[in-house]
This record gives C-alpha cells, structure tokens and sequence, in this order.
C-alpha cells in the first residue's frame, strides 16, 4: 500500500461560519468522507491560515484551508488480465456480472484471479478506490450483479446507500422443499459457535432481514425471488436453510438432496452434477452517484442453473403423463 498526495486549496466560505472545520471541509470536498477528513487533521494534513488546526475548531469565514489529501494506492494487489462480464459502464462506475467460482476479493489461499485483480488490469485508475471500488460482495460459487465505483465520490455514495437500505437487490435462489406462500425472515446472524467457517441464526448476532417469494414451484423444489434488506455473510443461505428451504447443492447449509418421487434418471443426474449453491444475483437498483436518477440493471441466468431448471419442469411435465 503507497500514498499518492493531492493538494487542495480551499477559501473557507463565509455561509459556513458557525461550523466545524471537519464538518466544512466535508462539504466542500465531498468526494471524501468525514472519517477521512478527520484522520487529515489529526494527522496535521491540514491547515488553516498557515496553522496547524483540530476538527473541532470553528469556522468564520474567509480563512485559507490547505488540505493534503493522503488517498492509499492499493499496490498488495497485482491487476490480472482476466475476462470480464460488463454489464455497465460509465465515468462513475462498473456493473458487473460475477461468474460462478471466482471469488471477489483477494484473501488466505486467493491473492490471484480473482475480480479485484482483474479490475485492477481492467482501469488502473482503480487502484486510487478502496478495495478497487467493491463496495459489496457476494461468494464465490454465487453468480450475479455487482457494482464498483471508479472514483471516489461514487464509492462514497454507494456506501451511503448500501448503509441506508437504498440499494435494492434481488436473487433468484433454487430451495429445496415446496414453499407454500413467500414470508419475511428477520432473524440475527452472527459466526457459528463451533465451526468458525459457518454463519448461523443466532440472537446476540447483526440483526438481518430477508424477503422472499415464491417464483415457480417444482415438484420437490422452489424457485424463489429474494430481496435483501441487510447484507450480512451468507445471509440467504442461512436465513433460507433456517426457515426450512435450504438452497440447492450448498455445500454448508444445503443438507443432503433431495428428489421427488419416480424422477427421471436425467434429473437425478442433473441435481448431483450441480456442486454449488444454486443463487443468483439477478436485478440491482440504486441511485446512480453521478446522474442522481433511478438507474436498474439484470444479468440472465448462469448456464448450469438455467439448465437444472429445465431439467425440473421437464421432471413436472414427465409425471403428469
């Protein structure tokens, strides 16, 4: 991790007499966070009239504020040509695609190929934004939607309404079991207690809350349209196999298969080739930090979960013969 400094040179406004200098600056340089601002301070990154200043200190009017701007460069992470699914692009941010089996962020036995490198190979630029603009996450053998920011002020933004629940997300999610009606789960998850790996339901855990309905029935399955209001670890995963519908082929929450009664030996089939969990982030919804208009964006479904699909219907118009 290195430090690329840029100056700012800021006549303090008379409008904003009355304020805190943190609270000032933050308005006037909105592309960073406050929290950030603050560490500048603390960090003698800025002054006001040539002196040294605190967060606290008032604002009148008039004053000169130099403010060096300290934005780490992430450099632990080497950019990886690797293919891309681009939904969307624009000056402020990426909607992405995310292919089963890549993981997305970097980590213990995965410092390569995984979509923060390719990112990095993608817009160096990137390398300026935290976590080369990630701003969320889904796992590895989960498929889907997710957007990075390209610059600061967007990463900023996006936060914010991931924070505020403005960020709407939905999943299709393949369960095992007949749901009869789509329900709310409002239940805490925390890291299970025996097996570190795992999330579980558990009442001193973050409070987590997830929608759901009911999309298509199978004879032995659901598929089911999931809405997330938090986004905690594993969260559907957990909430789904909690309220009795694990999802198909999780290898942590999925329990043993499951096949309705006579299926063919092709469903069968179907069912043990599908060795991850069958969930997809399908639609993302938010305000786009640039234009601040309504912006939604959808990916299809992955070949392997679209086939198991077929092999399903096709397992319900075999046993009505």
């Amino acid at each position: 991790m290195t430090l690329k400094f840029q100056t700012h040179q800021i006549a303090l406004p008379p409008e904003l007499a009355g304020r805190r200098l943190d609270q000032a600056l933050a308005q006037l340089l909105p592309q960073y966070s406050r929290t950030r601002i603050q560490r500048w301070i603390e960090d003698g990154a800025v002054r006001v009239n040539g002196l040294a200043a605190k967060a606290r200190d008032m604002v009148v009017g008039g004053e000169a504020a130099v403010v060096e701007a300290r934005l780490p460069e992430e450099t632990s992470v080497a950019a990886e040509k690797l293919p891309i699914d681009i939904v969307h692009e624009d000056a402020a941010l990426l909607v992405i695609n995310k292919a089963p089996g890549v993981v997305v962020h970097p980590g213990a036995g995965n410092r390569e190929h995984t979509l923060q490198n390719a990112l990095l190979a993608h817009d160096a630029k990137l390398k300026r934004v935290p976590r080369a603009g990630l701003v969320h996450r889904i796992d590895k053998d989960t498929s889907g939607l997710l957007v990075v920011a390209r610059t600061l002020e967007a990463h900023k933004a996006l936060l914010s309404a991931l924070a505020a629940h403005e960020v709407e997300r939905e999943y299709l999610a393949l369960c095992t079991g007949v749901m009869t009606g789509g329900a709310t789960v409002d239940e805490p998850i925390g890291r299970h207690r025996s097996q570190r790996t795992k999330m579980a339901v558990r009442s001193d855990g973050r409070v987590a809350v997830t929608h759901y309905r009911i999309e298509k029935r199978f004879r032995a399955h659901t598929l089911a349209r999931v809405r997330l209001e938090t986004g905690r670890t594993h969260q559907i995963r957990v909430h789904l196999a909690h309220v009795g519908y694990p999802i198909v082929g999780d290898p942590a929450y999925g329990g043993r298969r499951r096949l309705p009664a006579g299926a063919t030996p092709a469903l069968k089939a179907a069912l043990e080739a599908f060795c991850r969990q069958a969930l997809h982030a399908e639609r993302l919804s938010f305000t786009h930090p640039k234009t601040g208009k309504p912006v939604t964006y959808t990916a299809p479904l992955p070949a392997d979960f679209s086939g198991l699909l077929d092999a399903l219907a096709r397992d319900v118009s075999e046993a009505r013969r």
